[in-house]
């Protein structure tokens, strides 16, 4: 069950990991290739990293490719509260 500090800063979150997108290009190409081809069906994935606008790039595309997510923050001091918003 996810906790979040503010919902409020999720729109502020959203703008953060589009920034992020634009400055990813190589995973942005991984994530239209796992959207046609979806190789993660079926597959669950779990992951302790720090929530940051980059992390939240890469657990997209893992979700675009057909993977179950689940992410856990591993350090509160890092973590982004308005990308954990959105």
């Amino acid at each position: 069950m996810p906790r979040i500090k503010d919902q409020k800063l999720a729109d502020k979150g959203r703008i953060q990991i589009r920034i992020a997108e634009s400055r990813m290009p190589v995973l942005m190409k991984i994530r239209e290739d796992m959207i046609r081809e979806k190789p993660l069906i079926g597959i669950r994935i779990a992951a302790c990293l720090h929530v940051t606008k980059e992390t939240a790039v890469l657990m997209r595309t893992l979700k675009a490719g057909g993977a179950e997510i689940a992410l856990t923050a591993s350090n509160p001091l890092s973590t982004q509260d308005d990308v954990a918003a959105a």
